[in-house]
């Protein structure tokens, strides 16, 4: 086993890395008490050697291993990658690439939803990994060679999982399927925290936009203000706090007070008069600025046994295919395709039209049904 704790030892390993043609990473981190995820260790493993980097070593310098996961040349393989990219992405401001997961390749390849490393790892490279230091404390230091050993395992296998998978995929034809998911996995959109764009991702249950201008600059300073001081967002304004604020449009430290979850001690310090800006501030937003509220498709009365069709279709093309449903369409997207036959949804576009697309929109008009057959479902092309 092999831990890097010096800039000297990093470089040397990633320039022996640079001529590879691919290398796999994988990431430690905590993120429990941060805002930003703390980067605890990296693991890299070329087609030869696998190493450890502390990246918590005092007096340590990572650019070798980004400037590694920058080069072009070189193909990066994951698992389940969004996480480790966006602590890079954090870390440098861009995104490695090229990349390759794993995770979804598997989809690709018939290994059903979101598959674990675990049972890619068993299937592909008859390996058993040792969970038991999954929730270990990784900022910990000295860290054991238990540790070590548990961190180096998720990316040795990989290689092997890796390898095998894209010769399936290269079997198969469908390595361009791969396209789409990793083109959203390398875009910095992904990853960019705009605090103007933090209500999006409360439960708003509807509302006026009056209130989503109020929600929006609560929203806003609750971001601003956890990154600032790199604590969860949470432990600065819980989520049902933010909304009844949001919703009672206090104006004055009593009626900030009065608001469920507050107190008068927080109402009357630094964040209650900041609270209150951010209210002021969203009631004299002009209407044009307003947030728009998340537009809800209503269906049509009486699409509800057809959506129930198409699941059984997806599900069937889905095995017929060995490939994931869930790669294909989403509930919310059936239920576009049931409505609209140009719905702008990935499942009437590109492979996933010949899969499933073009038989959901026969089926919606009629010219295909589906029948039992034993106990399988069998689709049946209609004359017409």
């Amino acid at each position: 086993m092999i831990l890097i704790t010096t800039t000297d030892a990093l470089a040397e390993f990633c320039q022996r890395q640079a001529t590879a043609p691919f290398i796999t990473v994988d990431t430690e981190f905590m993120r429990d008490k941060t805002y930003w995820p703390l980067l605890c260790l990296v693991q890299v493993a070329g087609p030869d050697e696998a190493v450890a980097i502390d990246a918590l070593a005092p007096g340590i310098d990572l650019t070798p291993l980004t400037d590694l996961l920058a080069d072009p040349a070189v193909l990066k393989v994951f698992h389940a990658a969004r996480q480790d990219l966006e602590i890079f992405f954090h870390m440098t401001g861009a995104v490695p690439t090229p990349i390759f997961d794993c995770q979804v390749a598997a989809m690709v390849c018939g290994f059903g939803d979101a598959v674990s490393y675990e049972t890619l790892a068993g299937k592909l490279a008859n390996a058993k990994i040792d969970k038991s230091s999954r929730f270990t404390d990784w900022a910990h230091r000295p860290l054991t060679d238990r540790q070590i050993e548990y961190a180096l395992a998720d990316v040795t296998y990989l290689r092997t999982v890796y390898e095998k998978l894209r010769a399936r995929l290269e079997k198969s034809g469908r390595a361009s399927w791969l396209d789409d998911e990793m083109s959203g996995l390398t875009d910095p959109n992904t990853y960019r925290l705009e605090p103007s764009q933090a209500w999006r991702r409360l439960k708003t249950r509807g509302g006026n936009r009056k209130f989503l201008g109020i929600l929006a600059e609560l929203a806003a300073w609750r971001e601003v203000t956890a990154q600032a001081r790199d604590v969860p967002r949470q432990r600065i304004l819980r989520d049902e706090s933010l909304l009844e604020i949001a919703s009672h449009a206090p104006t004055s430290v009593d009626d900030l007070a009065r608001v469920r979850g507050m107190g008068r001690g927080t109402a009357e310090g630094k964040f209650g008069t900041e609270m209150l800006a951010a209210v002021t501030r969203g009631i004299a937003a002009p209407p044009e600025s307003l947030p728009e509220p998340t537009q809800r498709v209503d269906l049509p009365p009486g699409l509800g046994p057809l959506v129930d069709l198409l699941r059984v279709l997806l599900k069937l093309r889905s095995e017929d295919n060995d490939v994931a449903s869930r790669l294909i369409a989403n509930a919310s997207e059936l239920e576009l395709i049931a409505a609209d036959d140009e719905a702008a949804v990935p499942a009437l576009t590109g492979w996933r039209h010949d899969v499933f697309g073009r038989d959901a929109l026969a089926l919606k008009h009629g010219k295909l049904a589906l029948t039992a057959e034993g106990k399988r479902i069998r689709v049946v092309e209609l004359p017409g």
